[in-house]
Protein backbone atom coordinates (compact mmCIF):
# COMPACT_ATOMS: atom_id res chain seq x y z
CA UNK A 1 0.00 0.00 0.00
CA UNK A 2 1.49 3.34 -0.98
CA UNK A 3 1.41 6.56 0.99
CA UNK A 4 -1.43 8.12 -1.01
CA UNK A 5 -3.61 5.10 -0.34
CA UNK A 6 -2.95 5.50 3.35
CA UNK A 7 -4.22 9.03 3.02
CA UNK A 8 -1.34 10.90 4.66
CA UNK A 9 -1.23 14.44 3.16
CA UNK A 10 2.56 14.52 3.02
CA UNK A 11 3.03 17.45 0.65
CA UNK A 12 0.67 19.75 2.53
CA UNK A 13 2.24 18.74 5.85
CA UNK A 14 5.75 19.49 4.60
CA UNK A 15 4.60 22.94 3.49
CA UNK A 16 3.62 23.64 7.10
CA UNK A 17 7.15 22.95 8.37
CA UNK A 18 9.06 26.13 9.20
CA UNK A 19 12.51 25.96 7.62
CA UNK A 20 11.84 22.97 5.37
CA UNK A 21 13.09 25.00 2.39
CA UNK A 22 16.27 26.38 4.00
CA UNK A 23 19.42 26.63 1.89
CA UNK A 24 22.82 26.15 3.54
CA UNK A 25 26.43 26.56 2.35
CA UNK A 26 28.34 23.45 1.28
CA UNK A 27 31.93 22.98 0.17
CA UNK A 28 31.16 22.28 -3.48
CA UNK A 29 28.36 24.79 -4.02
CA UNK A 30 27.30 28.04 -2.47
CA UNK A 31 23.89 26.80 -1.38
CA UNK A 32 22.14 23.45 -1.05
CA UNK A 33 18.73 22.47 0.35
CA UNK A 34 19.21 21.59 4.00
CA UNK A 35 18.25 18.11 5.16
CA UNK A 36 17.28 17.92 8.82
CA UNK A 37 17.86 14.36 9.99
CA UNK A 38 18.13 15.28 13.67
CA UNK A 39 14.47 15.19 14.63
CA UNK A 40 15.08 13.00 17.68
CA UNK A 41 16.84 16.00 19.21
CA UNK A 42 14.29 18.63 18.15
CA UNK A 43 11.73 18.92 15.39
CA UNK A 44 11.01 22.15 13.52
CA UNK A 45 7.84 24.05 14.34
CA UNK A 46 4.64 24.30 12.29
CA UNK A 47 3.44 27.43 10.50
CA UNK A 48 -0.23 27.08 11.53
CA UNK A 49 0.82 26.79 15.17
CA UNK A 50 3.35 29.63 15.21
CA UNK A 51 0.87 31.80 13.32
CA UNK A 52 -1.27 31.68 16.46
CA UNK A 53 1.54 33.30 18.43
CA UNK A 54 0.59 36.86 17.47
CA UNK A 55 -2.96 36.24 18.69
CA UNK A 56 -1.71 34.90 21.99
CA UNK A 57 0.83 37.69 22.46
CA UNK A 58 -1.89 40.26 21.96
CA UNK A 59 -3.71 38.88 25.00
CA UNK A 60 -0.68 37.54 26.87
CA UNK A 61 -0.48 38.19 30.60
CA UNK A 62 0.53 36.57 33.87
CA UNK A 63 -1.75 33.67 34.71
CA UNK A 64 -3.79 32.98 37.84
CA UNK A 65 -5.02 35.50 40.36
CA UNK A 66 -4.95 38.47 37.97
CA UNK A 67 -8.31 40.25 37.82
CA UNK A 68 -7.79 41.86 34.43
CA UNK A 69 -9.32 40.55 31.22
CA UNK A 70 -5.95 39.57 29.73
CA UNK A 71 -4.89 37.66 32.81
CA UNK A 72 -8.17 35.79 33.01
CA UNK A 73 -8.06 34.92 29.31
CA UNK A 74 -4.44 33.75 29.54
CA UNK A 75 -5.30 31.70 32.63
CA UNK A 76 -8.24 30.06 30.86
CA UNK A 77 -6.15 28.95 27.89
CA UNK A 78 -3.21 27.89 30.04
CA UNK A 79 -5.45 25.68 32.19
CA UNK A 80 -7.18 24.39 29.06
CA UNK A 81 -3.82 23.36 27.60
CA UNK A 82 -3.39 20.82 30.41
CA UNK A 83 -6.66 19.17 29.39
CA UNK A 84 -5.72 19.06 25.70
CA UNK A 85 -2.32 17.54 26.48
CA UNK A 86 -3.82 14.93 28.80
CA UNK A 87 -6.47 13.89 26.30
CA UNK A 88 -3.79 13.50 23.61
CA UNK A 89 -2.57 10.40 25.45
CA UNK A 90 -6.07 9.45 26.68
CA UNK A 91 -5.43 10.33 30.32
CA UNK A 92 -8.34 10.14 32.76
CA UNK A 93 -8.20 13.69 34.10
CA UNK A 94 -10.26 12.76 37.14
CA UNK A 95 -7.52 10.29 38.08
CA UNK A 96 -4.39 11.82 36.55
CA UNK A 97 -2.88 15.27 36.69
CA UNK A 98 -0.92 16.94 33.90
CA UNK A 99 2.13 18.84 35.15
CA UNK A 100 4.01 21.13 32.79
CA UNK A 101 7.80 21.42 33.03
CA UNK A 102 10.69 22.56 30.84
CA UNK A 103 11.35 19.18 29.19
CA UNK A 104 11.38 15.42 29.72
CA UNK A 105 14.54 15.63 31.82
CA UNK A 106 12.92 17.99 34.30
CA UNK A 107 9.78 15.84 34.35
CA UNK A 108 11.72 12.72 35.34
CA UNK A 109 13.80 14.60 37.90
CA UNK A 110 10.59 15.95 39.42
CA UNK A 111 9.18 12.45 39.72
CA UNK A 112 12.43 11.16 41.22
CA UNK A 113 12.34 13.83 43.92
CA UNK A 114 8.62 13.38 44.59
CA UNK A 115 8.77 9.59 44.85
CA UNK A 116 8.57 8.56 48.54
CA UNK A 117 11.49 6.15 48.51
CA UNK A 118 12.60 4.40 51.68
CA UNK A 119 15.82 2.63 52.57
CA UNK A 120 16.17 -0.55 50.53
CA UNK A 121 13.81 0.52 47.74
CA UNK A 122 14.78 -0.39 44.18
CA UNK A 123 14.21 1.19 40.79
CA UNK A 124 14.59 -1.13 37.81
CA UNK A 125 15.82 0.75 34.76
CA UNK A 126 17.27 -0.67 31.54
CA UNK A 127 20.57 -0.56 29.73
CA UNK A 128 18.92 1.29 26.85
CA UNK A 129 17.87 4.37 28.82
CA UNK A 130 18.75 7.97 28.04
CA UNK A 131 20.81 9.44 30.88
CA UNK A 132 17.73 11.44 31.86
CA UNK A 133 15.92 8.22 32.78
CA UNK A 134 18.93 6.79 34.57
CA UNK A 135 20.87 9.41 36.53
CA UNK A 136 17.93 10.92 38.49
CA UNK A 137 17.19 7.53 40.05
CA UNK A 138 20.77 6.87 41.15
CA UNK A 139 20.57 9.58 43.79
CA UNK A 140 17.22 8.44 45.17
CA UNK A 141 17.24 4.65 45.29
CA UNK A 142 19.21 1.54 44.39
CA UNK A 143 19.07 1.06 40.63
CA UNK A 144 19.19 -2.31 38.89
CA UNK A 145 19.48 -2.53 35.11
CA UNK A 146 17.69 -4.90 32.75
CA UNK A 147 20.19 -5.98 30.08
CA UNK A 148 19.67 -5.74 26.34
CA UNK A 149 20.60 -8.40 23.81
CA UNK A 150 23.15 -8.09 21.00
CA UNK A 151 20.60 -6.24 18.84
CA UNK A 152 19.84 -3.76 21.58
CA UNK A 153 16.42 -5.17 22.50
CA UNK A 154 15.20 -5.37 26.07
CA UNK A 155 15.37 -8.84 27.63
CA UNK A 156 11.92 -8.96 29.18
CA UNK A 157 12.41 -12.47 30.57
CA UNK A 158 15.25 -11.14 32.70
CA UNK A 159 13.09 -8.19 33.76
CA UNK A 160 10.52 -10.60 35.19
CA UNK A 161 13.28 -12.55 36.93
CA UNK A 162 14.51 -9.31 38.50
CA UNK A 163 11.01 -8.34 39.62
CA UNK A 164 10.62 -11.74 41.28
CA UNK A 165 14.06 -11.56 42.90
CA UNK A 166 13.56 -8.09 44.34
CA UNK A 167 9.90 -8.41 45.30
CA UNK A 168 8.50 -6.49 47.19
CA UNK A 169 11.28 -3.87 47.18
CA UNK A 170 10.97 -2.72 43.56
CA UNK A 171 8.97 0.49 43.65
CA UNK A 172 9.30 1.58 40.02
CA UNK A 173 10.20 0.30 36.57
CA UNK A 174 11.65 3.15 34.47
CA UNK A 175 11.73 2.44 30.75
CA UNK A 176 11.79 4.33 27.47
CA UNK A 177 8.90 3.93 25.09
CA UNK A 178 11.32 4.05 22.16
CA UNK A 179 15.10 4.26 22.18
CA UNK A 180 16.77 7.48 21.09
CA UNK A 181 19.72 5.37 19.83
CA UNK A 182 18.19 2.50 17.86
CA UNK A 183 14.57 3.61 17.71
CA UNK A 184 13.57 0.25 19.18
CA UNK A 185 9.99 0.32 20.48
CA UNK A 186 9.27 -1.34 23.81
CA UNK A 187 5.90 -2.94 24.50
CA UNK A 188 5.03 -0.48 27.24
CA UNK A 189 1.68 -2.03 28.10
CA UNK A 190 3.16 -5.50 28.53
CA UNK A 191 5.89 -3.99 30.72
CA UNK A 192 3.28 -2.08 32.73
CA UNK A 193 1.26 -5.23 33.39
CA UNK A 194 4.44 -7.05 34.39
CA UNK A 195 5.48 -4.30 36.80
CA UNK A 196 2.02 -4.17 38.36
CA UNK A 197 1.97 -7.94 38.82
CA UNK A 198 4.93 -7.56 41.17
CA UNK A 199 3.68 -4.49 42.98
CA UNK A 200 5.72 -1.86 41.14
CA UNK A 201 4.67 1.25 39.27
CA UNK A 202 5.94 2.16 35.80
CA UNK A 203 7.34 5.33 34.30
CA UNK A 204 7.52 5.57 30.52
CA UNK A 205 9.99 8.06 29.07
CA UNK A 206 7.90 8.93 26.03
CA UNK A 207 10.25 11.50 24.51
CA UNK A 208 10.83 9.39 21.38
CA UNK A 209 7.55 7.47 21.35
CA UNK A 210 4.86 10.13 21.73
CA UNK A 211 5.95 12.09 18.61
CA UNK A 212 5.76 8.98 16.41
CA UNK A 213 3.02 6.70 17.72
CA UNK A 214 -0.44 7.19 19.19
CA UNK A 215 -0.07 6.59 22.94
CA UNK A 216 -2.89 5.46 25.22
CA UNK A 217 -2.01 5.33 28.91
CA UNK A 218 -5.22 3.30 29.52
CA UNK A 219 -7.65 3.49 32.47
CA UNK A 220 -6.13 3.27 35.94
CA UNK A 221 -7.88 -0.03 36.69
CA UNK A 222 -6.39 -1.68 33.59
CA UNK A 223 -3.34 -3.84 34.46
CA UNK A 224 -1.57 -2.30 31.44
CA UNK A 225 -2.11 1.28 32.68
CA UNK A 226 0.89 3.61 32.41
CA UNK A 227 1.31 5.18 35.86
CA UNK A 228 3.66 7.98 34.81
CA UNK A 229 4.38 9.37 31.35
CA UNK A 230 6.95 12.05 30.48
CA UNK A 231 7.56 13.71 27.13
CA UNK A 232 8.64 16.98 25.51
CA UNK A 233 7.01 19.42 23.13
CA UNK A 234 10.20 20.30 21.28
CA UNK A 235 10.39 16.79 19.84
CA UNK A 236 6.82 16.92 18.52
CA UNK A 237 6.84 20.14 16.45
CA UNK A 238 6.03 22.48 19.37
CA UNK A 239 8.32 25.46 19.99
CA UNK A 240 9.31 27.21 23.23
CA UNK A 241 10.32 24.29 25.40
CA UNK A 242 7.42 22.77 27.30
CA UNK A 243 7.70 19.37 28.97
CA UNK A 244 4.99 17.11 30.36
CA UNK A 245 4.65 14.79 33.34
CA UNK A 246 1.40 12.85 33.77
CA UNK A 247 0.66 10.80 36.86
CA UNK A 248 -1.93 9.98 39.53
CA UNK A 249 -3.42 12.95 41.36
CA UNK A 250 -3.28 11.15 44.70
CA UNK A 251 0.45 10.56 44.26
CA UNK A 252 1.27 14.24 43.85
CA UNK A 253 -1.14 15.27 46.61
CA UNK A 254 1.11 13.49 49.10
CA UNK A 255 4.17 15.13 50.62
CA UNK A 256 5.68 18.45 49.63
CA UNK A 257 6.43 19.76 46.14
CA UNK A 258 10.04 19.45 45.01
CA UNK A 259 10.11 23.17 44.19
CA UNK A 260 8.26 25.69 46.30
CA UNK A 261 7.37 29.35 46.10
CA UNK A 262 4.93 31.47 44.18
CA UNK A 263 1.89 29.69 42.84
CA UNK A 264 2.38 26.51 44.89
CA UNK A 265 0.43 27.53 47.99
CA UNK A 266 -3.07 28.46 49.08
CA UNK A 267 -2.27 29.77 52.58
CA UNK A 268 0.98 30.60 54.37
CA UNK A 269 1.74 31.66 57.94
CA UNK A 270 5.06 31.70 59.74
CA UNK A 271 4.27 28.26 61.09
CA UNK A 272 2.09 26.57 58.46
CA UNK A 273 1.66 26.00 54.74
CA UNK A 274 -1.40 24.81 52.89
CA UNK A 275 -0.41 23.72 49.40
CA UNK A 276 -2.43 24.68 46.35
CA UNK A 277 -4.35 22.13 44.33
CA UNK A 278 -2.99 20.28 41.31
CA UNK A 279 -1.27 21.02 39.06
CA UNK A 280 -0.45 24.44 40.61
CA UNK A 281 1.44 23.01 43.59
CA UNK A 282 3.84 21.26 41.18
CA UNK A 283 4.38 24.24 38.85
CA UNK A 284 6.34 26.71 40.97
CA UNK A 285 6.75 30.28 39.76
CA UNK A 286 5.55 31.90 36.56
CA UNK A 287 4.95 29.15 34.00
CA UNK A 288 5.85 28.95 30.33
CA UNK A 289 2.40 30.03 29.18
CA UNK A 290 3.22 30.39 25.49
CA UNK A 291 5.01 27.03 25.43
CA UNK A 292 1.96 25.35 26.94
CA UNK A 293 -0.50 27.00 24.56
CA UNK A 294 1.52 26.17 21.45
CA UNK A 295 2.10 22.59 22.58
CA UNK A 296 -1.66 22.15 22.99
CA UNK A 297 -2.26 23.68 19.56
CA UNK A 298 0.37 21.41 18.02
CA UNK A 299 -1.16 18.27 19.48
CA UNK A 300 -4.61 19.25 18.24
CA UNK A 301 -3.20 19.89 14.77
CA UNK A 302 -1.51 16.48 14.70
CA UNK A 303 -4.68 14.76 15.86
CA UNK A 304 -6.63 16.36 13.04
CA UNK A 305 -3.93 15.24 10.62
CA UNK A 306 -4.18 11.67 11.85
CA UNK A 307 -1.58 10.09 14.13
CA UNK A 308 -2.00 6.62 12.62
CA UNK A 309 -1.46 8.02 9.12
CA UNK A 310 1.68 9.84 10.25
CA UNK A 311 3.02 6.69 11.86
CA UNK A 312 2.33 4.65 8.71
CA UNK A 313 4.19 7.18 6.55
CA UNK A 314 7.14 7.25 8.93
CA UNK A 315 7.26 3.44 9.01
CA UNK A 316 7.43 3.28 5.23
CA UNK A 317 10.10 5.99 5.16
CA UNK A 318 12.14 4.16 7.79
CA UNK A 319 12.06 0.90 5.83
CA UNK A 320 13.12 2.79 2.72
CA UNK A 321 16.00 4.41 4.62
CA UNK A 322 17.22 1.09 6.02
CA UNK A 323 17.23 -0.42 2.54
CA UNK A 324 19.00 2.60 1.03
CA UNK A 325 21.66 2.72 3.73
CA UNK A 326 22.29 -1.01 3.37
CA UNK A 327 23.66 -0.29 -0.12
CA UNK A 328 26.59 1.67 1.34
CA UNK A 329 29.80 -0.43 1.25
CA UNK A 330 30.95 -1.47 4.72
CA UNK A 331 28.21 0.30 6.65
CA UNK A 332 27.21 -1.09 10.06
CA UNK A 333 23.59 -0.41 11.06
CA UNK A 334 22.48 -0.92 14.64
CA UNK A 335 19.16 -1.98 16.12
CA UNK A 336 16.18 -3.96 14.88
CA UNK A 337 12.42 -3.81 14.40
CA UNK A 338 10.02 -2.66 15.67
CA UNK A 339 11.43 0.84 15.62
CA UNK A 340 10.57 4.48 15.09
CA UNK A 341 12.57 6.37 12.48
CA UNK A 342 15.82 6.49 14.44
CA UNK A 343 18.74 4.79 12.68
CA UNK A 344 22.33 4.67 13.89
CA UNK A 345 25.29 3.51 11.85
CA UNK A 346 29.05 3.64 11.39
CA UNK A 347 31.48 3.52 8.50
CA UNK A 348 34.49 1.67 9.93
CA UNK A 349 37.03 3.88 8.13
CA UNK A 350 35.74 7.04 9.81
CA UNK A 351 35.37 8.32 13.36
CA UNK A 352 31.72 9.16 13.87
CA UNK A 353 32.44 12.86 14.45
CA UNK A 354 34.44 13.10 11.24
CA UNK A 355 31.67 11.48 9.22
CA UNK A 356 29.14 13.88 10.69
CA UNK A 357 31.29 16.84 9.66
CA UNK A 358 31.66 15.50 6.13
CA UNK A 359 27.91 15.03 5.75
CA UNK A 360 27.33 18.59 6.90
CA UNK A 361 29.86 20.36 4.72
CA UNK A 362 29.63 18.16 1.63
CA UNK A 363 25.89 17.58 1.53
CA UNK A 364 24.15 20.05 3.82
CA UNK A 365 22.87 17.12 5.87
CA UNK A 366 22.29 17.57 9.59
CA UNK A 367 22.81 14.42 11.67
CA UNK A 368 23.96 13.77 15.24
CA UNK A 369 27.06 11.87 16.32
CA UNK A 370 28.38 10.42 19.56
CA UNK A 371 26.52 8.48 22.24
CA UNK A 372 23.30 10.54 22.30
CA UNK A 373 23.21 10.74 26.12
CA UNK A 374 23.05 6.95 26.31
CA UNK A 375 26.69 5.97 26.76
CA UNK A 376 26.12 2.58 28.38
CA UNK A 377 23.76 1.48 25.62
CA UNK A 378 26.01 2.69 22.81
CA UNK A 379 29.11 1.01 24.24
CA UNK A 380 27.20 -2.25 24.60
CA UNK A 381 25.97 -2.08 20.99
CA UNK A 382 29.56 -1.46 19.91
CA UNK A 383 30.71 -4.54 21.83
CA UNK A 384 32.85 -2.52 24.23
CA UNK A 385 33.46 -3.00 27.93
CA UNK A 386 30.68 -1.01 29.58
CA UNK A 387 32.62 -1.02 32.87
CA UNK A 388 35.75 0.62 31.42
CA UNK A 389 37.10 3.08 34.04
CA UNK A 390 36.14 6.68 33.42
CA UNK A 391 39.82 7.64 33.58
CA UNK A 392 40.35 5.73 30.33
CA UNK A 393 37.84 7.90 28.47
CA UNK A 394 38.70 11.17 30.19
CA UNK A 395 42.18 11.05 28.65
CA UNK A 396 40.68 11.18 25.18
CA UNK A 397 38.93 13.95 23.26
CA UNK A 398 35.14 13.45 23.12
CA UNK A 399 35.48 13.45 19.33
CA UNK A 400 37.52 10.25 19.68
CA UNK A 401 35.24 8.48 22.12
CA UNK A 402 33.38 5.49 20.67
CA UNK A 403 30.07 6.44 19.15
CA UNK A 404 27.80 6.35 16.13
CA UNK A 405 26.14 8.52 13.52
CA UNK A 406 22.40 8.95 13.95
CA UNK A 407 19.68 9.99 11.56
CA UNK A 408 16.19 10.48 12.92
CA UNK A 409 13.27 10.85 10.56
CA UNK A 410 9.99 12.71 10.86
CA UNK A 411 6.80 12.86 8.82
CA UNK A 412 8.02 15.73 6.63
CA UNK A 413 11.22 13.99 5.48
CA UNK A 414 11.32 12.50 1.98
CA UNK A 415 12.70 9.60 0.00
CA UNK A 416 14.67 12.09 -2.06
CA UNK A 417 16.46 13.29 1.07
CA UNK A 418 17.30 9.70 1.98
CA UNK A 419 18.60 9.11 -1.54
CA UNK A 420 20.89 12.14 -1.18
CA UNK A 421 22.26 10.79 2.09
CA UNK A 422 22.82 7.28 0.75
CA UNK A 423 24.50 8.57 -2.42
CA UNK A 424 26.87 10.78 -0.42
CA UNK A 425 27.71 7.95 1.97
CA UNK A 426 28.52 5.68 -0.98
CA UNK A 427 30.76 8.41 -2.41
CA UNK A 428 32.51 8.81 0.94
CA UNK A 429 32.97 5.06 1.38
CA UNK A 430 34.40 4.72 -2.14
CA UNK A 431 36.85 7.59 -1.56
CA UNK A 432 37.70 7.08 2.08
CA UNK A 433 41.33 8.25 1.99
CA UNK A 434 40.42 11.45 0.15
CA UNK A 435 37.77 12.48 2.68
CA UNK A 436 39.76 11.40 5.72
CA UNK A 437 42.59 13.75 4.75
CA UNK A 438 40.24 16.52 3.62
CA UNK A 439 38.66 16.79 7.09
CA UNK A 440 41.47 16.83 9.69
CA UNK A 441 40.97 16.96 13.43
CA UNK A 442 41.56 20.34 15.04
CA UNK A 443 43.07 19.93 18.50
CA UNK A 444 42.34 23.59 19.16
CA UNK A 445 38.62 23.34 18.40
CA UNK A 446 38.31 19.66 19.30
CA UNK A 447 36.40 18.81 16.13
CA UNK A 448 36.86 17.71 12.54
CA UNK A 449 36.90 20.71 10.25
CA UNK A 450 36.46 21.17 6.51
CA UNK A 451 39.21 22.75 4.38
CA UNK A 452 40.12 26.27 5.51
CA UNK A 453 38.51 27.71 2.40
CA UNK A 454 35.16 26.59 3.78
CA UNK A 455 35.49 27.62 7.41
CA UNK A 456 32.29 29.44 8.33
CA UNK A 457 32.01 32.37 10.71
CA UNK A 458 28.67 31.83 12.41
CA UNK A 459 28.80 35.37 13.77
CA UNK A 460 28.29 36.67 10.23
CA UNK A 461 25.07 34.70 9.74
CA UNK A 462 21.94 36.79 9.36
CA UNK A 463 18.62 35.09 10.05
Amino acid sequence: MNIKQRGFPFQSFRRQIIGADCLVPTRRSRQAPYIHFDNAASTPALHPVVDRLDDYLRWYSGVHRGTGHKSQLSSFYYDKSHEVIGRFVKADLDWDTVILTKNTTESINKLAHRFPFQRGDIVIATEMEHHSNDLPWRFRARVEYVPVDEKGCLQTVILEQMLKKHYPHTRLVAVCGASNVTGHINDIHYLAALAHEYGALILVDGAQLVPHRPVDIKPHDDPAHIDFLAFSGHKIYAPFGCGVLIGPRHFFQQGNPDQTGGGTVSLVTKEQIIWAGLPDREEAGSPNVLGALLLADTLQYLQQLGLERMAAYEDELTCYALEALSSVPGIIIYGSQPRVGVITFNLPSFPHAQLGSILCHEGGIGVRTGCFCAQTYVRKLLGLNTEQPLSYWSQKSPAHWPGMVRISLAAYNTREEIDRLAALLRQIADNANYYKHLYPFSHHQQEYLPPKSHHYDWRSYKA
